[in-house]
């Protein structure tokens, strides 16, 4: 049985048998208990810090970037990289240009400014709160975290309807982020979901990958009747191709250029 609760006071459990995760105010608190765990433990967790998009390097790259049109971005980076610290100074930014937006999380702990909504799962569904979110219309969201098949799909679904998408996902580095969506959709429209990858690392923005979609010959192929549909990950800096991503027979290869 999963419970999610909340007071006036901003209180919010999450609760299955062995575990619950409480949000008071800024600080999370995870309990764990038998028969979940072999003995009670309690985990409290308070961010340290708050940013705004100013303090970070690339910071006028990426806001010129996010107000040009709606993208679809992941910020990925190990736990505690500072990826929910991005995506809230992402957001604070996004609202104070004027732009709707909203957020997904599961607990709500991003910490943001009273005027952005922040929603949860609705009837522990993210599929039925993006139902809503379709209907609200926000320009942008900022789902955090995408972790489950659901949450990959949920997150397709509302940038390939035209919502701007900002997602936050573990990965030790920025390729497997893009990794994690294959299989999870359609290979053809990732770069229609996904244009921009944010590497975060010790609070630091240390890669931004381009998605783009191409059709040649993959690097270290000649035949020109090999030609195929190519993903490009490209650095946002250089401008140089480090990733191809394309199927080869039944495969789909992940190739490091040369």
């Amino acid at each position: 049985i999963e419970r999610t609760r909340q007071d006036p006071n901003g209180f919010i459990e999450l609760e299955k048998e062995g575990a619950t995760i409480i949000q008071l105010g800024p600080m999370r608190i995870a309990i764990a208990r038998p028969p979940f765990s072999d003995g009670l433990e309690i985990t409290a967790v308070r961010p340290i810090t708050s940013l705004s998009l100013d303090d970070y390097r690339m910071s006028h790259e990426l806001k010129a970037r996010i107000l040009e049109k709606q993208r679809g971005i992941l910020i990925a980076g190990p736990p505690g990289a500072g990826k929910s610290t991005l995506a809230a100074g992402i957001a604070q930014y996004l609202q104070e240009h004027e732009f709707v937006v909203k957020t997904m999380e599961k607990p709500r702990d991003l910490e943001i400014n009273e005027k952005i909504p922040q929603y949860t799962a609705l009837e522990n569904s993210m599929a039925n709160t993006a139902d809503i979110l379709l209907l609200v219309r926000p320009d942008y969201t900022i789902y955090d975290e995408l972790r489950k098949t659901e949450d990959f799909r949920v997150f397709a679904d509302l940038r390939l309807a035209g919502v701007g998408m900002v997602g936050v996902v573990h990965a030790t580095r920025a390729i497997d982020a893009l990794q994690r969506l294959i299989g999870r959709v359609e290979l053809g429209i990732i770069p229609q979901i996904v244009d921009t990858v944010v590497f975060v690392e010790a609070g630091e923005i240390k890669k931004v990958y381009d998605i783009v979609f191409t059709v040649k010959v993959p690097a270290g192929m000649v035949e020109e009747d090999l030609a195929r549909p190519v993903i490009e990950v490209i650095d946002f800096e250089t401008k140089e191709s480090e990733f191809e991503v394309y199927t080869f027979g039944e495969q789909v290869v992940v190739m490091q250029d040369a």
